[in-house]
């Protein structure tokens, strides 16, 4: 499923005389069809114009904006760039980091819409201990304060106090003081409601209870683009959402 060389354009919809929400997507060579499947995903439903940019690690790297040396706890190519999405969104308005093994079932608008020029930065406050020791395709799975609160994130790119996430402080800083926000204080972190990054194998629904339905699936223990998670909770609508992505680019080929 890697796929180095494919080329990742910028994806916009919409009124584009609007200014679109940007939306920074984690990437990595190993997910790139769970990449095409989320972004499929967001466009799909999204009733106001977006802009989705991949975080290549390779292209950044190139551009001279990430340069560390990959710990062993990485489990992905994006765990420590995301914190590059103020930097990316040139410090100006708001912007999404989102993984790339989510998929969203609503309207991005939705969210946007839960926006609070008061905060620094607002996501789902997890209280999460994963019980596996491994994920994915057999990458260690770790246990730190606030796990799963980067994973989707909306930065208020312009706030004084994310300033600080220069390319420097993202190369040099520590993964607690990244990943646990340690450059915020409690107050400067909005809370998100949990459906919006809904954990498979954690997070359950409520019969009957429209607040516990999934607005987008985290798919956070691996997802069935891995040969080891084909058949976790919530796989068929992934799977339903890829046929679909294939067949409109197959259509698109086509063309």
């Amino acid at each position: 499923m890697s796929s180095e060389g494919k080329v990742h354009p910028v994806t916009s919809n919409g009124d584009l005389t609007k200014k679109p929400f940007k939306i920074f997507v984690g990437y990595d060579p190993r997910e790139d069809l769970a990449y095409e499947v989320c972004r499929h995903s967001i466009l799909k439903r999204s009733s106001i114009p977006v802009e989705i940019v991949p975080i290549k690690q390779s292209e950044l790297r190139t551009n001279s904006l990430y340069w560390r040396e990959r710990g062993q706890f990485e489990s992905t190519e994006f765990s420590f760039t995301r914190f590059l999405t103020p930097h990316l969104a040139n410090y100006d308005g708001w912007a999404m980091f989102v993984d790339c093994d989510f998929l969203y079932l609503a309207d991005i608008k939705e969210l946007t819409d839960l926006i609070d020029d008061k905060y620094a930065i607002m996501c789902v406050q997890h209280d999460y201990t994963p019980k596996e020791t491994t994920k994915m395709d057999g990458a260690v799975q770790t246990v730190y304060p606030r796990k799963n609160w980067s994973s989707m994130v909306l930065y208020n790119s312009g706030h004084p106090k994310n300033k600080v996430l220069t390319p420097e402080v993202v190369n040099k800083e520590t993964g607690a003081f990244l990943h646990r926000f340690q450059w915020l204080e409690d107050g400067d972190i909005g809370s998100i409601p949990f459906v919006w990054n809904f954990l498979e194998g954690h997070n359950k629904v409520v019969e009957n209870d429209p607040t516990t339905f999934p607005k987008s699936i985290h798919y956070t223990r691996g997802g069935p683009w891995f040969e080891a998670w084909k058949h976790c909770e919530f796989a068929d609508l992934w799977l339903k959402e890829m046929e679909e992505y294939k067949q409109e680019a197959q259509k698109k080929v086509e063309k």
